[in-house]
């Protein structure tokens, strides 16, 4: 009890000295409602979180469930469950909260018709006293192990299930909660079921004090999310051979650029695509681009009528959303946020196209990559290497094509986790019913 109000009172301080700019950094047709959301308000207008249908606890088959995914890469990865969920149940309604506005930009695109997507209120009791009031579920998700203890704490008390639903838990994460374990543990008796990625994540949250029955490894959501289908059509325009340099961060660009100039030599026609991760970073990445003296095109003066000239130069692409269907025309991704202490990005894109994959030492957010790199699927290889690796691999069509087989195959096998947690979240809504 000491321990949570001291959480509370740390939060409400921070809190104080951070709206402001929180409020202010926020476009200004977005504050009124982010700090409606932000105290549990929520505009009827805008949203209205109703279920027309009786609820599963009294014997229905609608109900309200609440989906929480911190941002992008977490809203990504909950659509497949999130359309998994309206296939099976039409009559239910379906609540997406975000924390940043590009999460909430990503949902209102791209999750299914009449989900509700708001922001994540503080995490305050008072708050969140008004917000379950307002919204009323019957069952929380939480994508990816994103604990927020007073609504955990504020769940339990009203006998709310709350899943952990394509739990991860960084080593950066873990060492973290090792040090306030007494902490952890109150918050990991709130949650009613961990459904983990990998054994290796279970392992963690069972260290942490997760009960074992309470615990299960279903596979990582991203392996059900599958790239748009309709390839842009600037992409018939390339000269082959195609690298794809994508998601790349500060201090990459560096490296894949001078590796780019040194196979020119051996590749004339060579192509090269660098998608940074960050869209503010596309003219930081223009600049070094022109820094290095190499010819290049933005993705945004590729429009109709297109030339009939093939592009055989650099290609930035500053256009967000593209980048998973654009892996279809490589014929190899180099996976950025891999070179430096990142972590890695998303490695299942182009193994879905079946194409060769090399990344850098740094896949930690990946556990999963070790394994793309055992069975022949990808490369692993250094900065000063990545080079020599791309020019063995341009220079067997073979090769390429076995890699990119095996790493399509790896994502095939590891399909199904959105299933497998369908069957968990329907033992919860028959006990609701039930």
């Amino acid at each position: 009890m000491i321990l949570k109000l001291i959480y509370s009172f740390l939060y409400f301080i921070v809190l104080i000295f951070l709206l402001p700019f929180q409020y202010r950094k926020r476009p200004k047709e977005l504050r009124q409602r982010w700090l409606k959301e932000k105290f549990g308000f929520f505009n009827s207008s805008l949203v209205t979180i109703k279920s027309p249908h009786p609820p599963f606890s009294k014997g229905g088959r609608g109900g309200i469930i609440w989906i929480h995914a911190v941002s992008v890469g977490e809203v990504i990865a909950s659509l497949p469950l999130l359309q998994r969920l309206k296939d099976r149940y039409p009559s239910v309604s379906l609540v997406l909260s975000t924390i940043t506005d590009t999460g909430q930009r990503v949902a209102m695109g791209k999750v299914p018709e009449g989900t509700k997507v708001i922001y994540l209120p503080f995490d305050l009791n008072f708050i969140l006293k008004r917000a379950l009031k307002n919204i009323r579920p019957e069952l929380f998700i939480t994508i990816e192990t994103e604990l927020w203890p007073n609504l955990l704490m504020a769940l339990k008390r009203h006998k709310i299930p709350a899943v952990v639903m394509n739990g991860r838990i960084s080593d950066d994460s873990f060492k973290g909660y090792k040090r306030i374990k007494f902490f952890m543990q109150s918050i990991i008796d709130c949650i009613d079921l961990f459904c983990m990625q990998d054994a290796v994540y279970a392992g963690r949250v069972k260290e942490l004090g997760a009960p074992e029955d309470k615990v299960r490894v279903l596979g990582s959501f991203k392996f059900d999310t599958v790239p748009s289908l309709d390839i842009p059509e600037w992409t018939k325009l390339l000269s082959h051979p195609v690298i794809i340099a994508g998601s790349t961060h500060r201090g990459e660009e560096d490296i894949i650029l001078s590796s780019y100039a040194e196979l020119k030599k051996y590749f004339p026609d060579l192509t090269l695509i660098i998608a940074p991760r960050h869209p503010e970073r596309f003219r930081e990445v223009e600049e070094l681009v022109k820094a290095e003296g190499l010819s290049y095109v933005k993705r945004s003066r590729l429009i109709h009528p297109f030339t009939d000239s093939p592009i055989h130069q650099i290609i930035i692409l500053d256009a967000v959303g593209e980048l998973a269907s654009v892996y279809s025309v490589s014929d190899v991704a180099v996976i950025g946020g891999s070179f430096i202490e990142h972590g890695g990005q998303n490695l299942l894109e182009p193994a879905f196209w079946a194409k060769p994959i090399i990344f850098g030492p740094h896949m930690e957010n990946f556990p999963f990559a070790k394994e793309f790199y055992e069975k022949d699927a990808a490369i692993e290889t250094g900065s000063l290497s990545l080079c020599e690796k791309l020019k063995e691999l341009l220079q067997s069509p073979e090769k390429r094509k076995s890699m990119g087989n095996k790493a399509k195959d790896l994502y095939n096998e590891k399909a199904g986790a959105v299933e497998r947690a369908m069957k968990e979240i329907e033992r919860f809504l028959r006990n609701e019913a039930g």
